[in-house]
């Protein structure tokens, strides 16, 4: 039975890249792979995704209310679908994780999602939350944090380099919004600070 996999980082782990790779290595023995993309994330262009080393594809872009299920299945009806992935896949809701363990379930098509577990406050985002739940498989790819530690959380900073400590949970952005940081860094950077303290990252 066909599986639905979640790989989980924080932010520059090289999650496009692993996706792109797997994507790329099923095609090469002439399978079809469905790439999906949330409409909200278009820093690399509408229906595409983009890995920071230069790796890029093509992808179908969907919205909060599609039925990925139903978007699935029709591409299934036209070409045998071998898998599917899924970039950005925080963005998800909660019925769309639902759709695409369907996807596993009835039309036996693996479904490989990527993306944050966590947000700049430290907390799940829906689509991560959902696929912790429902996922067959958890694999978290790693990265690191400037003091050398795992990286398993995200800051948000401002212009000054400072962590941001509000605002809404989902804000697009790259190196210039977010930092990748272990626990202990995200705490110190999200403790209280007065202006005129100096950042607590260094």
């Amino acid at each position: 039975m066909a599986k639905l996999y979640f790989y989980y980082s924080a932010m520059n782990a090289g999650k496009s890249t692993v996706l792109l790779q797997a994507s790329y290595n099923y095609r090469e023995r002439g399978m079809n792979t469905l790439i999906l993309i949330p409409e909200i994330d278009h820093r690399d262009g509408v229906g595409k995704v983009r890995s920071r080393i230069g790796l890029s594809s093509d992808a179908t872009v969907f919205t909060q209310v599609d039925n990925l299920f139903t978007t699935i299945a029709a591409q299934h009806q036209t070409k045998t679908l071998n898998a599917v992935f899924v970039d950005e896949a925080q963005f998800l809701t909660k019925i769309q994780v639902r759709q695409l363990s369907d996807a596993c379930d009835l039309l036996d098509i693996p479904v490989m999602t990527y993306g944050l577990r966590t947000d700049f406050l430290g907390n799940l985002f829906e689509g991560s939350e959902h696929l912790l739940a429902w996922a067959d498989s958890l694999s978290e790819i790693k990265t690191i944090c400037h003091c050398g530690r795992k990286a398993t959380m995200v800051l948000r900073i401002d212009a000054r380099g400072q962590p941001v400590k509000d605002g809404s949970q989902i804000q697009i952005g790259g190196n210039e919004r977010y930092l990748s940081v272990c626990r202990r860094h995200f705490k110190e950077g999200m403790a209280s600070q007065r202006d005129d303290e100096l950042p607590l990252i260094d």
